[in-house]
């Protein structure tokens, strides 16, 4: 048994349940005729054009849908390819039960000052995160600071605390109500947790559009979602790696790693934080399953292709998505 079965976390893979868009990717007209450094074409086309050779590289199976803004800000794919195979998320479908928890702030049920006790029983041993290395038990914290946890550090424990907020009958009802029926966590015996459950590619995409567009949560919890995917704590290890910290501040980002699985979804924004591009890639089979590190291929296939997804959409701008400038990094040397 391994330690997510054990604790609750995670899932066994369910990846082969096909529903539609099999096969290879499909990629928008300008592909053709643009060369691996991006040059020439549309900014879909190379898009697809950079997906293609980074795929091919790292091997394995890719479940992925990724759109950029066109003149009108209409989303144009430019790549699916397996988008509609449920597959399993892992921790990517925390920004699906972060969704949850923030439509019930949203309704006032609940608030992000409101205390969540931590005791030593709920927290998971080993895994992610921080609540595991404080040794500090009993203790509480703020509903914001679990959410906070949850989708920087990406923390286990802070699974199991939005639980206790959101049982997991209730985030999948919530799901559902917002049109994702294939984003699901799944339930356990105790009500108040779950694993963390499957989602598509295509989905995920459209629950990040949603997010940026406004259609999702209210504009107080987009913006609090949108700062934690964009900190500078968030997932650097893929589509982040070798950008800058400001290009880092443009990527709102969330990876899903376990057992043969390496997941990333996002969205990035212009330097004016007009949402341009949203990435969904989902990924198994590949070499090295038990390296959870920045050399795992398709972490490093991801890497590859963040700096082309920003060349290929330089200069777009999205003029009827609503402006998210990022927060400034600012370092700090205490006092």
């Amino acid at each position: 048994m391994n330690r997510r079965t054990a604790l609750g976390i995670g899932t066994a893979a369910t990846a082969g349940t096909v529903l539609g868009l099999a096969g290879p990717a499909t990629a928008a007209p300008g592909a053709a005729g643009t060369d691996e450094a991006g040059g020439g074409g549309s900014p879909a086309g190379r898009v697809a054009w950079a997906y293609q050779g980074a795929k091919a590289r790292a091997g394995g199976n890719w479940y992925a849908q990724i759109s950029v803004a066109g003149p009108d800000g209409t989303p144009q794919i430019a790549v699916q390819e397996n988008a509609e195979t449920v597959v399993e998320a892992y921790s990517v479908n925390k920004i699906a039960v972060a969704t949850a928890v923030l439509d019930k702030v949203d309704r006032g049920l609940l608030t992000l000052d409101q205390r969540v006790e931590v005791t030593a029983a709920i927290v998971v041993p080993g895994g992610d995160g921080i609540f595991s290395l404080d040794n500090a038990y009993p203790s509480s914290v703020t509903l914001g600071h679990v959410l906070a946890a949850l989708l920087t550090v990406s923390d286990d424990t802070a699974v199991r605390l939005c639980g206790l907020v959101a049982p997991a009958a209730e985030i999948n009802q919530i799901l559902v109500g917002k049109g994702f029926p294939n984003t699901q966590v799944e339930p356990v015996a105790n009500p108040n947790r779950f694993f963390l459950g499957t989602s598509t590619a295509r989905e995920t995409h459209d629950l990040l559009q949603a997010l940026v567009g406004g259609t999702l949560l209210s504009p107080a919890s987009t913006t609090f979602l949108l700062n934690l995917l964009r900190s500078p704590i968030a997932f650097n290890d893929g589509i982040r790696r070798t950008m800058s910290s400001d290009e880092r501040a443009r990527v709102a980002t969330k990876a899903g790693w376990f057992a043969n699985a390496r997941h990333e979804a996002g969205v990035i924004f212009s330097p004016a934080g007009a949402p341009v591009l949203t990435y969904v890639l989902f990924a198994d089979g590949q070499a090295d399953p038990d390296n959870f590190g920045a050399t795992h291929p398709a972490v490093q296939a991801r890497a590859v292709l963040g700096p082309k997804f920003l060349a290929a959409v330089d200069g777009l701008n999205n003029p009827h998505a609503p402006s998210r400038r990022a927060r400034r990094y600012q370092p700090s040397n205490g006092g």
